[in-house]
């Protein structure tokens, strides 16, 4: 990655509409974002607070030291700029100071250029709102979140017509959305390959966990297999299954998490920051995505796969549409009976033979942040009519092998589709 004290091209920033505030537990636009601040000058929009929280007295959280890098910097509105609603006139006026405010950011540090770089639907109205050079908008989920396929939203439609770039983060959300906008690149997600592959110490937490440990670490979700959990944590009680990250607020997830609690071999981390994330994976003996299969699940891109392969360990995961690309280096598994079985032969010495492990860290490596960002980077430059220096860094090398089709897209991420 490009040196975070020296930005490539200070002359242009780039106004990011996100839908959360900085966070230790990272997520896509935190990969990217921070990553793009070594290209151009980053300003991270913060949701604003709604104005009954205003009139609550609730305080804003203090997110100016969130970030190390020169050229990340996080705009939090001020409480006189709340979100209102209704009247709509009030609450578009309201919108378009906040975004006035977090671009005089960027011109106060000497840029010329702005790129608006939207990250979801919502943000839509502020293509007509603020002055930019170049607006983009990173798709990195199914925003329905529904479990059942629904069609495109108008809302979003007409945003990714209107947008100057399109960048979005798994093939089958690029089936369903790349032909709408010529100008739609795919930018799957990656991983922090030198964290992840680099050995650390086994964590003081994990090490009170008896082997052998089933591992998942990420955020823990409704979109997780319950089902299937209480079934295998039930019927291998010779297994320890730990789960590493946040619990979010949830209905399933609470039913979930206290039914399984209750039994001896299951383990609930605490929610690790992204530093201390690493060491995790490492020290399972097994990885597992289990995820339920459905027409939610199908559009999604775990960020975890990655990090799971560039620490080299075993992976065993659900038999979905993302994961089919990987079955060479992740066993799939359905039915609860593939998964013991899977679980169990990914336990055996063989499975983790240097051979095995060098494999899974050579597809890893394909899809470092630093390259996919870069990639990002390299695209929107060329929008503005601007050359990135050091382009692509020697460092980098060629891709390692794969099979043909992830081959070719870990080379032809091109401005153009």
């Amino acid at each position: 990655m490009t040196s975070s004290d020296r930005i490539l091209l200070p002359e242009i920033g780039v106004m990011a509409l996100v839908v959360d505030h900085w966070s230790p537990q990272w997520q896509v636009r935190h990969h990217v974002l921070s990553r793009l601040a070594s290209y151009f000058q980053v300003v991270w929009v913060t949701p604003a607070r709604e104005w009954r929280d205003v009139l609550r007295g609730a305080a804003a959280r203090d997110e100016a030291s969130a970030s190390s890098s020169k050229g990340l910097a996080i705009y939090v509105p001020p409480g006189w700029l709340p979100i209102v609603y209704r009247p709509k006139r009030l609450g578009d006026y309201l919108s378009r100071l906040r975004l006035r405010a977090a671009r005089r950011m960027l011109l106060r540090r000497g840029c010329k250029k702005v790129v608006l770089y939207l990250w979801r639907p919502d943000f839509a109205g502020a293509l007509h709102s603020i002055p930019h050079d170049l607006s983009c908008y990173h798709i990195d989920d199914e925003y329905t979140f529904s479990d059942v396929d629904l069609p495109l939203d108008d809302v979003e439609a007409k945003l990714i017509k209107d947008v100057d770039q399109v960048f979005v983060h798994s093939p089958a959300l690029l089936e369903k959305k790349g032909s709408i906008n010529p100008r739609t690149a795919y930018a799957p997600n990656g991983v922090d390959f030198a964290a992840f592959s680099t050995l650390w110490p086994e964590p003081e937490d994990l090490a009170r966990i008896p082997h052998p440990r089933i591992g998942y670490a990420g955020f823990i979700k409704r979109t997780l297999d319950w089902p299937l959990l209480s079934l295998l944590t039930e019927r291998h009680r010779e297994w320890s299954f730990v789960f590493v990250g946040p619990k979010r607020a949830q209905s399933e997830v609470r039913e979930g998490v206290e039914k399984l609690s209750r039994r001896a071999n299951v383990y609930f981390l605490e929610a690790k920051p992204a530093r201390d994330l690493p060491a995790y994976p490492q020290h399972f003996d097994v990885c597992i995505l289990p995820y339920q299969v459905n027409d939610y699940t199908k559009y999604i891109f775990p960020v975890k796969l990655h990090e799971y392969l560039a620490g080299g360990r075993p992976t065993v995961g659900a038999r979905m549409r993302t994961l089919e690309d990987f079955a060479d280096v992740v066993t799939l598994a359905s039915t609860p009976d593939e998964w013991s079985s899977a679980l169990a032969a990914a336990l055996e010495p063989e499975a983790d033979a240097p051979e095995h492990r060098t494999a899974r860290q050579a597809v890893a490596r394909q899809y470092d942040w630093d390259l996919l960002v870069a990639r990002i980077a390299k695209t929107m430059a060329a929008r503005l009519g601007a050359e990135l220096p050091e382009w692509p860094p020697e460092s980098w090398g060629e891709p390692q092998s794969a099979p043909s089709q992830r081959q070719e897209v870990a080379r032809s991420f091109q401005a153009d589709r």
